[in-house]
């Protein structure tokens, strides 16, 4: 058949009639197209449902479904946390991270590693944001210090010459001028050949301002806990039970006397490239040690006895027995300087608290991001 024929209706052949021995009466006809529209509308039936549109399921049904699904769902170079009840807290770590109790939490995104000093660079040089640590601090807010120590500046880590107390912090922490996060360790350190390790020597306020400015927030410390644990019920480390599965090193931290011997037995003195070692069940990395992380809530040490089961935010206000006139802000995961001997930080039941205004050479961030 040619395309003319198909242009030109009447040059179709046209098919002949039937003889009239061969007619079907009108009342058959009738009856074989009955059955035929109903077979036709019972298969429909029939198919609609893997066809046609669903109906939702319940809604909690519905949730979990999508909750599990989800577990490592990646985007932007941030996981999916799913929504869940977990053990917050331990039985056996320390006076804060006691009761162990019972929290829900609403599923979130979080970034897959600690911000790197290439990405907050990004966020610098974009909106020209000057960091705490880079003014100079207010003489009204440090009425006894002296004028030549009103100099911008941060804390540093500096390892005493010797043995020294481990109640005593300051023999270890140094404020030093020109300490800012593009020279973590003082104005002769930069963080060339370093783009990839954690920012740090960022305040609270720069880490929510950094937050705020990428469309994102800080965690709170539930959301935090519950995605260092990646899934696993009451384990002490973030990836199980024994702290060298296979005598490998799970995590950036202090190996040796602390603070003067670091043997580096996992390959590093101070701060690692994020990802150095492997993720946890939900696809973080760091989740355990390299540097601490700021969380959005106060802390109390008490705040346990009282915190919601759903979605707790913290507490309104903050409270340090060691400092209380001081208000400060949960941290979470302990760093490089974490060890048995001291603070065993890099467990994720671990809280620890800092003061809002103040950057530290092993303190950094992470975000999170609520489900649009």
């Amino acid at each position: 058949m040619g395309m003319s024929q198909l242009n030109n209706p009447d040059s179709l052949p046209r098919p002949s009639r039937r003889n009239s021995e061969h007619d079907l009466p009108p009342k058959t006809i009738a009856l074989i197209f009955a059955v035929m529209f109903a077979g036709l509308a019972f298969g429909m039936v029939l198919l609609l449902p893997h066809y046609g549109p669903r109906q939702p399921r319940h809604r909690s049904a519905l949730g979990h479904v999508l909750a599990v699904s989800s577990v490592g769902r990646e985007t932007n170079g941030m996981m999916w946390i799913p929504s869940g009840t977990f053990m917050m807290g331990s039985e056996s770590g320390k006076p804060d991270e006691k009761p162990l109790h019972e929290v829900t939490v609403n599923g979130f995104w979080m970034d897959k590693t600690e911000v790197t000093n290439e990405e907050f660079e990004k966020f610098a040089e974009a909106t020209g944001y000057v960091t705490v640590a880079e003014r100079k601090p207010n003489a009204e807010d440090f009425p006894s210090a002296p004028p030549e120590n009103l100099v911008p500046g941060s804390v540093v880590f500096m390892p005493p010459p010797g043995k020294v107390s481990l109640e005593n912090h300051y023999a270890w922490w140094k404020y030093i001028p020109g300490a800012n996060w593009r020279h973590p360790e003082g104005p002769d350190s930069t963080i060339t050949g370093r783009e990839k390790h954690p920012v740090v020597q960022v305040t609270w306020e720069d880490a929510q301002v950094y937050a705020q400015w990428a469309g994102k927030r800080l965690p709170s410390e539930a959301e935090w806990e519950r995605a260092a644990r990646g899934g696993l019920d009451r384990q002490p480390y973030v990836w199980g039970a024994e702290k060298h599965p296979g005598n490998k090193e799970m995590a950036n931290i202090w190996q040796g006397e602390f603070p003067t011997t670091n043997t580096r037995a996992d390959g590093f003195q101070g701060t690692a490239p994020v990802g150095s070692f492997p993720a946890n069940s939900f696809g973080l990395f760091d989740m355990a040690g390299n540097v601490w992380e700021w969380c959005a809530d106060w802390y109390r040490p008490d705040y346990y006895k009282e915190s919601p089961a759903l979605n707790p935010k913290g507490p309104e206000t903050g409270y340090d027995p060691d400092e209380p006139q001081i208000p400060k802000r949960v941290i979470r995961g302990g760093s490089y300087l974490c060890s048995d001997s001291y603070c065993s930080g890099y467990r994720p039941s671990a809280r620890m608290r800092a003061a809002p205004d103040t950057g530290m050479s092993h303190t950094g961030f992470r975000c999170v991001k609520d489900v649009p």
